[in-house]
């Protein structure tokens, strides 16, 4: 939980991000000894047009009918980025709150596309980056079946699962984008208990994922790379591209894409006829993982939730 008690909360995402701007970036003069780093309130609020009272009520959580106008105003002078002006709006003003209990599903037509991609490791992201399906390729990369329903998500695997570390070479930024993602999920939908629990269990097990969560990065889950090294396989080189699914805006399609004729792309042809590919799901609570390459346990075959 954030400091002003939500999971998309406005006053700390507001005061990270003024931290980051130095005065003299602005145009305003260094002076005096300040208390804390970057800008202070009535600085903010000088240089967006708007009064200090307004802009402290704003950073209180208690500006719902602020304007887009102010908004965009602060967005400058915080100098936010396109996804994050658009977190800050749907922070100021939340949505009232749509519980939605129930699972997540794919629609059959979701998946039979999934089927049809046989050369690239795809998947399906859903609510506070749960996997919900995925294609044969996917699974003999990441073992999305070997894990409990439960493990199958994202963050969890990143921040939880013994073997991740070593399966992403490049752990530190792959954690970060992860947060980052989750955060942009937490703005959408403040009021989620699910995802609250999920925020709570990995700010209690990881001091990486505390430190990550309080800095309020936001980044949409786009397009870029990463680089794993498959215990079985070894290092491949993964391009990304995600698609958000048409007609459900809180589900997203994730292809790798290998170059053609790579040794990444070599390599995954042997990693889809393997007889048995390594998961790398966290252990349930209190058990600990067959032992296998890396202490990555082995999945079964079927294909989705």
């Amino acid at each position: 939980m954030d400091d002003d008690g939500e999971l998309g909360g406005i006053g700390d995402f507001l005061r990270t991000r003024r931290a980051r701007i130095r005065p003299e970036e602005v145009g305003l003069p260094e002076y005096g000894r300040r208390r804390v780093p970057g800008l202070r309130r009535e600085e903010v609020a000088q240089l967006a047009g708007v009064s200090v009272d307004y802009y402290i009520r704003l950073e209180q959580g208690r500006g719902q009918s602020v304007s887009d106008a102010v908004l965009d105003a602060v967005g400058r002078v915080l100098r936010l980025d396109p996804t994050e002006t658009a977190y800050l709006r749907s922070v100021a003003r939340p949505a009232p709150a749509v519980r939605r209990d129930g699972e997540q599903r794919v629609r059959p037509g979701l998946r039979l596309l999934l089927d049809t991609i046989d050369r690239a490791p795809a998947f399906v992201l859903g609510r506070r980056m749960d996997v919900l399906a995925w294609n044969a390729l996917g699974d003999a990369l990441l073992g999305f079946s070997a894990m409990a329903p439960k493990e199958r998500n994202m963050p969890r695997q990143v921040f939880l699962a013994p073997a991740a570390r070593e399966l992403y070479p490049q752990w530190a930024a792959v954690a970060a984008e992860t947060v980052a993602h989750l955060r942009l999920d937490a703005g959408l939908h403040p009021g989620d208990p699910r995802l609250a629990r999920l925020v709570g269990e990995l700010s209690l097990a990881s001091a990486d994922f505390r430190r990550l969560w309080a800095d309020h990065q936001v980044k949409r889950k786009t397009t870029g790379a990463k680089l794993m090294a498959h215990p079985v396989v070894g290092e491949l080189v993964m391009p990304y591209e995600t698609l958000t699914v048409s007609g459900e805006p809180d589900q997203t399609l994730v292809v790798y894409t290998p170059e053609p004729g790579s040794a990444t792309a070599d390599r995954l042809r042997t990693l889809a006829v393997a007889d048995a590919a390594p998961g790398w799901g966290a252990a349930p609570s209190g058990s600990v993982p067959e032992s296998g390459p890396h202490g990555l346990r082995p999945p079964v075959r079927p294909r989705s939730s």
